[in-house]
C-alpha cells in the first residue's frame, strides 16, 4: 500500500502520530531539544489527550519560539525565498508544519495536516540529501514510484509508511515503536545539518 494510501485510511490517533513524526524529525531545523514534542506523543495514549493537543501544541511553539499564526514566518516568503539556499529552505518547510498543526485533534484537520507534513518531510530530506534524488516529485515517492530514490529520501519514505503501519496494525500500543522510529529518524537528520553546518563554517 502507497503511502498516500496509508494516510486516505488512517484514523485519528494515526494521522496524529504521523504529522507528529514527520515534524519530530525535523526539529533539529527548528533548533529543538529531543523532548520538545514529547507533551503532544505522551496526549495520543488515550482520548483524554485529545482535549489537551491545543494547549500543548502551543506550549511547543513557545519552546520553539518564532510566529506561528496564519501565513506567519513559515508562509510563501519565508527564508527560502531569500538566498535560494537548500538550508534555508528546509527551516522554512519545518516550520510552516509547525504553523499549520490544527488546534483542535479531529480526523479532518488531522488528515490534511499529516499529509502536508508528508509532502514537506519528504521535501526536506530531498533538500539535504548531498546525493540527487532522480525522481521527479515527491508525490510520485508518495504513490509508491519509487526508482532511483537517494538514500535520505528513501529512509525518510520508509520511515512515514512505519509509523502508519504500527499504528493501523497496533492502535495506542504502536505509539511507543513510532516514537522510536522517529527518534532515529531525528538523528539522522541532526547529523546531516551538522555536517552542513560544519562544511560552511
Amino acid at each position: 500500500m502507497s503511502l498516500v494510501e496509508l494516510i486516505g485510511q488512517a484514523d485519528e490517533r494515526g494521522l496524529a502520530a504521523s504529522g507528529l513524526a514527520c515534524l519530530d524529525r525535523c526539529v533539529p531545523l527548528l533548533g529543538g531539544d529531543d523532548e520538545v514534542l514529547r507533551p503532544l506523543w505522551a496526549g495520543l495514549a488515550d482520548d483524554a489527550g485529545a482535549e489537551e493537543w491545543g494547549e500543548r501544541l502551543e506550549q511547543v511553539r513557545g519552546k520553539l519560539g518564532g510566529e506561528f499564526g496564519t501565513g506567519g514566518s513559515g508562509g510563501s516568503g519565508g527564508s527560502g525565498g531569500s538566498g535560494g539556499s537548500g538550508d534555508d529552505e528546509a527551516v522554512s518547510l519545518a516550520r510552516r508544519m509547525l504553523a499549520a498543526a490544527p488546534a483542535e485533534r479531529s480526523a479532518a484537520g488531522l488528515r490534511a495536516w499529516a499529509d502536508a507534513c508528508s509532502v514537506a518531510a519528504l521535501r526536506i530530506h530531498r533538500l539535504l540529501d548531498p546525493l540527487k534524488d532522480a525522481g521527479d516529485s515527491v508525490d510520485a515517492r508518495r504513490e509508491g514510484r519509487t526508482e532511483g530514490m537517494s538514500p535520505l529520501v528513501a529512509a525518510e519514505l520508509r520511515r512515514q509508511i512505519t509509523v502508519l503501519e504500527l499504528l493501523a496494525g497496533h492502535g495506542p500500543a504502536g505509539l511507543r515503536p513510532a516514537l522510536e522510529v522517529s527518534t532515529e529518524g531525528r538523528r539522522v537528520l541532526r547529523a546531516v545539518v551538522s555536517r552542513r553546518s560544519r562544511r560552511r563554517g
